[in-house]
This record gives C-alpha cells, structure tokens and sequence, in this order.
C-alpha cells in the first residue's frame, strides 16, 4: 500500500474541514487520537500476552524434557 504523502494528507484535511466544519474538526482529532491510542494499547496487551504464553510453553516443554 502505497504512502499518503504530503498532498494526499492536505487533501484529506481538506474534505474532513468542508465535511465537519471548523467548530467540529478539534472534537473529530481527539476522539481519532484516543482511537488510536487505545488501539496501540490493545495491540501491545496481545502481543505481550502471546509472548507470555510462549514462555510458559517452553518452560513446560523444558520441564518436560528434564523428566
């Protein structure tokens, strides 16, 4: 997938401008901005989650061949 770019983002700020309006454009970027935020988080909460897991996996199997 190709990048935006310069142009492309102005461009996009442009229709989001005529589509929300001036007044509505600070209340659209917070709420993106916490979107994003929370999504880094979640992502960041599986990924560790699964590294977890994998470490118990292997400590098991270590376990297992001690045996």
């Amino acid at each position: 997938m190709p990048n935006i770019g310069v142009p492309g983002l102005i461009l996009v700020l442009i229709i989001a401008l005529i589509i929300f309006g001036p007044s509505k454009l600070p209340q659209l970027g917070k709420a993106v901005g916490q979107t994003l935020k929370e999504f880094k988080t979640s992502t960041r909460d599986i990924i560790n989650d699964e590294e977890k897991d994998a470490q118990k996996v292997e400590a098991s199997e270590v376990d297992l061949d001690k045996k």
